[in-house]
């Protein structure tokens, strides 16, 4: 097998793993009891270097600030999906 499609398989699965985590974190920001547990924090110290770059650049965006929704989450995650669907 060439190396082109060791490679694009690779990114491809971390791509999709890094997506599974964002789904995980989403669903555990929901339940109350899951806050601050050691599976919460290893999901937000894989995910937060992916989210933080879109939420520095929607806080120069004075209407979003006060928005009650993240959309830096939702921006991180349509940018793994286009990835996703380029490679």
């Amino acid at each position: 097998m060439p190396l082109y499609f060791v490679v694009r398989r690779l990114v491809y699965s971390i791509l999709n793993l890094l997506q599974l985590a964002m789904l995980v974190r989403a669903l555990m920001s929901w339940i109350p009891s899951l806050q601050g547990s050691p599976l919460q924090s290893a999901l937000y110290q894989i995910t937060e270097p992916i989210v933080a770059p879109f939420r520095k650049l929607l806080s120069g965006i004075p209407a979003l600030r006060n928005f009650p929704l993240d959309i830096s989450f939702l921006l991180a995650w349509i940018t793994l999906e286009a990835l996703t669907m380029a490679i």
